[in-house]
């Protein structure tokens, strides 16, 4: 995965979510105790950080940084704010050596950072959907992608179903709802 599926998977989030912008965000973000607004806030958070560690290049811990969105940014000022995260992510790809490592729960290359980047995104996306009633699933091709980086356990399926079921969202194939889940993002 790279800074092409961070843009991609970030644009879908603001698709579908920005012309909801209006409605009440105060809402549980469907299976989490967040609001749909302090999920969007998270994602633009996880984005950023992963572009620190990306850039700052730690090797043993999270860098002392943190994103504060505004209490008063309205829903679609915080999709903005989750999009200028997403850019600086993928700017900081783009930008990576393959070989570079930075801490995540281990050592964590490019293609690691990208790939959380993703599944934060396509993972809250569903999330905050669910909560505002809104139809929508991640697409095949990236969940694809998430799971191969890092989920390489995962059970044959539709990826996004599987995708779901890895994270405690969901049924599949008559295996119960996960309680308690990990991905693997660190490479050796």
């Amino acid at each position: 995965m790279d800074a092409t599926d961070v843009r991609r998977a970030v644009a879908a989030m603001v698709e579908v979510l920005e012309p909801a912008a209006g409605a009440d965000w105060s809402v549980p973000a469907g299976p989490l105790e967040w609001s749909c607004r302090t999920t969007a806030a998270h994602v633009a958070h996880d984005l950023l950080g992963y572009a620190g560690q990306l850039t700052g290049l730690p090797q043993d811990g999270y860098l002392p940084f943190d994103l504060r969105v505004s209490e008063q940014a309205a829903p679609g000022e915080v999709l903005r704010v989750v999009t200028a995260c997403g850019g600086l992510l993928a700017c900081a790809l783009a930008a990576a050596d393959p070989g570079v490592r930075a801490w995540h729960w281990g050592p964590c290359d490019p293609a690691g950072f990208a790939a959380m980047g993703v599944a934060e995104t396509l993972l809250h996306t569903h999330d905050i959907t669910t909560g505002l009633g809104l139809p929508w699933r991640p697409d095949a091709e990236p969940s694809a992608g998430v799971l191969a980086r890092l989920f390489p356990d995962a059970p044959p399926g539709e990826p996004a179903e599987v995708l779901l079921w890895c994270t405690g969202r969901g049924e599949l194939d008559g295996r119960p709802r996960r309680t308690s889940w990990s991905w693997r993002a660190a490479v050796k």
